[in-house]
This record gives structure tokens, C-alpha cells and sequence, in this order.
């Protein structure tokens, strides 16, 4: 007998994400709910205990006099995943933000700026929407910007799991839109989230123009680039400027083609994306995803923070991008994602709602610190930020199940969006 079509489909879709790049996406879902069960279990005290504990029991430097509630050295676990683990994740962001501008999506001037009005938009609102339900609370403004990025992985896992009913084009506008969105990130991290002190900035940008000079010359081997890019790391903690920024710089330098032929730029990147996605940013969910809900009930969902976040997420994203895609198309700005309809740009609208990584790691910027406070403040972070990246990816799921269908579209192994 025949399997029913509808369980034909399903094995068939999860074959291919199981091969696809989006498969991180739902290894990442997978994480983020294996942390919060373990942060409200019986291994509560092990989780919490793990992350806090030192790292072979050896401090990076001495905590600043007079600043005792930031965290200046990297004297925890968890210390070592944001401001060490991470630097990975953001120097592979940076190779593919630099292979997209060179010669990817974002090279095509009239194929770039549906994408990048979109992800303006969809910065701009959810940051609005934070604002007005926090009330422009003085205690809440740190955590302005945490509703404003997506999580490429995990909207993309989402995409995936529905095979090529999403059209190719509405696929490439979603990953180019998210791409857009961490350049925001990164610049808002950059410019609020950091303490510059100029001698180290000054050797900073030293190196960086040792590693502008080694490309223009020509120099094919990966190993000076390596070192120097160690070397702006250590130079970049140092400066008050958040290390993970140092990640994003050095592959900016990083040669697209060398003189020889070879593609610096590509190696690396092949090299270090299944690292990046399979044990970099899975590490990072688990250490920062999970949250303890003991004595906080159903109540903190409707806190001012948790509320705030969650409607950024969920209404201020899809709201953003939906209204510009459609005011730009209207206005013949741009024109329309190719084979792509309304109801579903509206579905990947709110499938932008999922800020998971982006959103943690600036929610662990924006309270820092071991004052309780701060701890109170992470924790509701947390749980808006997985609230309204939960909402997001059921509600643009559903919406695209019940709208798409496009039988005609094959997937392509080949295709870095599928």
C-alpha cells in the first residue's frame, strides 16, 4: 500500500533539511528547549553551576577597580562562550556579509534594496514598539535594541520544514533581509554597547591595516591572517569595544581572491560554517537560553520587559517589514519578490519575529553585571525573547503552510537558502 502523500512529504522535507544548511536552524530549536527543561529541573543548580563555574580556574585579568558590576575579564565559562566562542560566529557573519557584497545578493544594486529597505524597516519598528509598551522606562532602555535582530538559523530551519511551498525568491528575501539585519546588529553593538579606551583602539586598527596590507600584496596563506586576527581579538577586549566586533573586522579583511587564484575568503568560510552551526551557536543557545522560571509563574510573561521584547518581536518586526516591502512595490521602488504573494511576504514578515541568537547576546550587553538587578532583568529578557521568537516562528509557519504551494519549484542542493 501506499504511503499517504501527506507522510510522503514530510519524510521527503526533512530529508532535505537534514542536508540543508537550515537544519541548524532546527538543531537550534531543539537546544533552546533542552535548556529550558534542564534550567527547571532537578539539574537546575548543575546547569547554572556549570556556566558560572571558572575556567581552569584562571582569570584573563583582574576586576576593574570601582566597576564591580561589569564584567571585565573572562573569568567564567560562560565568559569564554560570549566573548571567545562567539568572535567565531560573527567572523562568519562578516566572510558572508563581505562574499554577499562582493559577488552574492547584495552585489546587485536593484536586488538589494527590497531587502535592505525591508531590513530597516524591520529594525526600526520592533525598536518602536519596545518603546512605547516599556513607557520609555529609564531601567529599559538598555534593552532597546533587543527586539531589532532575526535569527538567520532558526527562521530558516522554519522555511525549510516546509520544502519549496516557500518560492526561491520570497527564501533569498528572507536570508538577505536577516544578512542586512546583522550589519544593524553589529553596528548597534558597536556603537551602544561599548566603552572605547583609545590606545587599544589604536593598536587595533594597526592590526587591521596589517591585514589590509597582506591582502593588497597578495599573500595567499591563511596563517598571518589567523595570527593577526587572534592578535586584534585580544587588542579589541581590551579596548571597551565588545570582542565579538573584532570577528566581524577581520573578515572584512580577509582577501575574496588571492593573487595565486585561490579563494581565501570562501575556504574559510566552507571551513568554518558547520563548526559555526553545528557547535559554536548550539553552545552558545544552551548556555544562554536557558532561564529558571521558579516563583516567576505565568505572571512574567506579562511583565513590562518580557511584553516589551515579545511585541517587538512579534508585532513590530512583521508590521516593519511588511509595510515597507508593500509601500516600496506600491511606489515602484522595487518590484515584488519574484512568483511570491502577499499573504506570503506577510508570512515572512513574522517569521523575522525570531531573534533568538542575535537577541540573547545583545539582551547579555544590555544588563550586564552580577548585581541581582541585572540577573532579574537577563532572565525577563529571556523569556521575551523566546516568547516572541516562539510566536513568531508557530504563527509564520502556519501562515505560510496555509498560503504557499509551489509544486513547480525543485530544490536545489546547491542553493544556500533551501
Amino acid at each position: 500500500m501506499a504511503q499517504p502523500n501527506f507522510l510522503v512529504s514530510t519524510v521527503r522535507n526533512f530529508k532535505t533539511l537534514f542536508k540543508a544548511d537550515a537544519f541548524s536552524g532546527i538543531l537550534l530549536i531543539a537546544v533552546a528547549i533542552v535548556a529550558m527543561v534542564v534550567a527547571n529541573s532537578g539539574a537546575a543548580a548543575a546547569y547554572f553551576g556549570l556556566f558560572e563555574s571558572s575556567l581552569f580556574g584562571w582569570e584573563f585579568w583582574e576586576q576593574v577597580p570601582g566597576n564591580t558590576d561589569k564584567l571585565m575579564y573572562l573569568d567564567t565559562i560562560k565568559g569564554w562562550v560570549n566573548d571567545v566562542l562567539m568572535v567565531v560566529f560573527f567572523f562568519v557573519v562578516g566572510l558572508e556579509v563581505k562574499r554577499e557584497i562582493i559577488a552574492g545578493n547584495l552585489s546587485d544594486p536593484k536586488a538589494r534594496n527590497l531587502p535592505i529597505i525591508a531590513a530597516i524597516a524591520g529594525m526600526v519598528a520592533p525598536m518602536g514598539v519596545y518603546y512605547l509598551v516599556s513607557g520609555g522606562e529609564p531601567q529599559y532602555i538598555a534593552g532597546l535594541a533587543i527586539p531589532a535582530a532575526t535569527d538567520i538559523a532558526f527562521a530558516m530551519g522554519v522555511v525549510g520544514l516546509l520544502g519549496t511551498r516557500v518560492p526561491s525568491a520570497l527564501r533569498l528575501f528572507l536570508l538577505t533581509v536577516a544578512i542586512v539585519d546583522d550589519i544593524g546588529a553589529v553596528t548597534i553593538i558597536a556603537v551602544f554597547y561599548s566603552d572605547p579606551k583609545f590606545m587599544w583602539l589604536l593598536g587595533s586598527l594597526g592590526v587591521l591595516l596589517a591585514m589590509y596590507v597582506l591582502g593588497r600584496a597578495g599573500v595567499s596563506s591563511k596563517l598571518p591572517f589567523i595570527v593577526l586576527t587572534v592578535t586584534l581579538w585580544y587588542l579589541v577586549l581590551n579596548s571597551g569595544v565588545h570582542a565579538t566586533i573584532a570577528g566581524v573586522l577581520a573578515a572584512f579583511m580577509i582577501p575574496f581572491r588571492c593573487k595565486n587564484g585561490s579563494t581565501m575568503l570562501e575556504d574559510m568560510e566552507h571551513a568554518l560554517v558547520p563548526w559555526n552551526s553545528y557547535v559554536v551557536v548550539p553552545i552558545f543557545g544552551f548556555a544562554n537560553a536557558g532561564v529558571s522560571l521558579a516563583g516567576l509563574g505565568l505572571s512574567a510573561l506579562t511583565d513590562t520587559l518580557p511584553l516589551a521584547i515579545a511585541a517587538g518581536l512579534v508585532i513590530g518586526k512583521q508590521v516593519g517589514i511588511f509595510a515597507a516591502v508593500w509601500a516600496a512595490v506600491k511606489l515602484k521602488v522595487v518590484e515584488k519578490p519574484a512568483n511570491s504573494s502577499w499573504p506570503e511576504i506577510w508570512g515572512v514578515s513574522v517569521l523575522c519575529g525570531i531573534g533568538f541568537t542575535m537577541s540573547l547576546f545583545i539582551g547579555e550587553l544590555a544588563f550586564p553585571g552580577a548585581a541581582e538587578e541585572m540577573r532579574f532583568l537577563r532572565d525577563e529578557a529571556k523569556i521575551g525573547i523566546l516568547t516572541g521568537s516562539l510566536i513568531s516562528a508557530i504563527l509564520g509557519y502556519t501562515i505560510l503552510r496555509m498560503t504557499t504551494s509551489h509544486p513547480d519549484e525543485k530544490d536545489d542542493p546547491n542553493d544556500p537558502v533551501v
